[in-house]
């Protein structure tokens, strides 16, 4: 019998230490670290664990760089647009894909919807979270069968591994990773240790198999994913479900992906019969607008390669409690802060003494600086209690001294703003390049300064 080792690991980031420290060497967190009983002696897997698993036959030797031969990776395309779009155009053969989101947000909803779709792929869905009655029962409100999805309800990966020798899937999704167990590790499921060595596990199958595994991960209460951050530098990619559970719109978003852009994001409607993906959000998120309303503008931004169109409110009132407020929802307030501040100086508007307001429409989160310019003429149309035209849009980063600052790919927002009936959009001068050859039946108004676009729209 090999001596049980003991280890001392930080619950923040997943440090290792041989004793206990009051603080964490890594990530400067105090009282974190917990002790754990390592057994990494008999059971350990072999090298050759999957050797007889595929046909496929893998050499490790050192090769020149040359002799690589560059081929297209082999992608899995799902029936739902949205998740290809997410992961690059599919599921790659061989890739492991961690999915974190708040609970009750529709993870398991989303991913059993995707896994029933699949109508020529073998699928083993392993859930250590709910019982085979659950889950059949959320199949039958997704209203999809398929026979070639096969469900185990197990956290022992031991016990998984022999079930997909037996199975040879296709397509592998773990639901939760934080309910995994290893037999080589002798601490509690969701600790430093186990997460870690399950993950490492997996890791090995999808690699040597060249099978593809999703793993559903919880978070923490700050909303990262919740285990050693080691784990998100485990796998290939990184996805994000989130949303406000009062919208009835979800958000996937890409935080890292080795096969495709990290700035994708796939928009869902949370329905009955599980998630509907959203092909044009722009239409929903700016459909429900009243007429003359002051406060109001529309921004024309990008996520990823996909134009979005978003209405931005805001609401500019007296301050009665002496210190003005500033609330947003949706949007940096540091921004907004600096916004307001260059108004004052470079316009001559006293926000000092005002309550400032801001929400983005639907529930999004949006970081592309283009809907600087939307934002500063929201704030301007509250300010004065001036309605802006509902034809309008706008496309703009607002700098320091008030210049309006080109934004790319203002191509594809122009063409996204015609096909949506708009009349105008304001942009910079500065995309000279990119207004030359004018092809669009919709008029663009280039300007350069702020105060130019107040005299234009007030």
């Amino acid at each position: 019998m090999s001596k049980v080792k003991t280890a001392f690991f930080c619950s923040n980031c997943g440090y290792e230490s041989t004793k206990w420290l009051g603080k964490c060497p890594s990530c400067s967190q105090w009282n974190s670290f917990v002790e754990e009983v390592i057994d990494k002696g008999n059971g350990k897997a072999t090298a050759d664990e999957w050797k007889n698993y595929t046909d496929d036959k893998r050499k490790s030797r050192t090769v020149h760089l040359s002799e690589v031969q560059s081929n297209e990776e082999k992608r899995l395309v799902t029936t739902d647009a949205e998740l290809n779009r997410v992961l690059g155009g599919g599921i790659v053969s061989g890739s492991i894909v961690l999915v974190g989101g708040e609970p009750g947000i529709g993870k398991s909803t989303l991913f059993l919807q995707n896994a029933l779709q699949l109508k020529n792929t073998v699928t083993l869905y392993v859930s250590g979270e709910e019982s085979e009655q659950q889950i059949k029962m959320r199949a039958d409100r997704l209203k999809t069968t398929n026979d070639n999805f096969y469900l185990l309800t197990e956290t022992a990966t031991n016990i998984i591994f022999q079930e997909i020798k037996k199975l040879k899937p296709q397509l592998v999704i773990i639901d939760s990773i934080q309910t995994l167990q290893s037999n080589l590790i002798e601490s509690s499921p969701g600790s430093v240790s186990q997460i870690r060595e399950s993950a490492s596990e997996l890791q090995r199958f999808a690699k040597e198999t060249n099978t593809p595994v999703f793993l559903i991960g919880h978070i923490t209460k700050d909303g990262n994913i919740a285990g050693p951050k080691i784990l998100e530098h485990m796998v290939d990619t990184v996805l994000q479900f989130e949303g406000d559970r009062h919208y009835a719109y979800r958000i996937l978003r890409t935080l890292k992906n080795r096969f495709g852009s990290t700035s994708e994001l796939g928009i869902y409607e949370m329905t009955g019969e599980g998630m509907r993906p959203v092909s044009n959000p722009s239409e929903i998120l700016i459909t429900q607008r009243e007429d003359q309303l002051s406060g109001s503008a529309i921004a024309a931004t990008m996520e990823g390669l996909r134009p979005l169109l978003i209405e931005v409110q805001a609401l500019v009132t007296q301050s009665v409690y002496g210190t003005p407020q500033r609330t947003v929802n949706g949007f940096d307030l540091r921004r907004l802060q600096l916004l307001l501040a260059v108004l004052e100086k470079r316009g001559g508007f006293h926000f000092g003494v005002k309550d400032v307001f801001l929400n983005i429409a639907g529930g999004l989160k949006v970081e592309d600086p283009s809907i600087d310019l939307a934002v500063i003429c929201a704030l301007l149309s509250s300010y004065d209690d001036v309605p802006l035209s509902q034809q309008i849009c706008f496309a703009g980063e607002v700098g320091l001294n008030g210049e309006i600052r080109a934004v790319n790919r203002i191509e594809q927002r122009i063409a996204e703003a015609e096909k949506l009936g708009f009349e105008k959009i304001i942009v910079s001068r500065y995309n000279k390049k990119s207004l030359e050859n004018n092809r669009f039946k919709i008029e663009v108004v280039a300007l350069g300064r702020v105060d130019e676009v107040y005299k234009y729209l007030f």
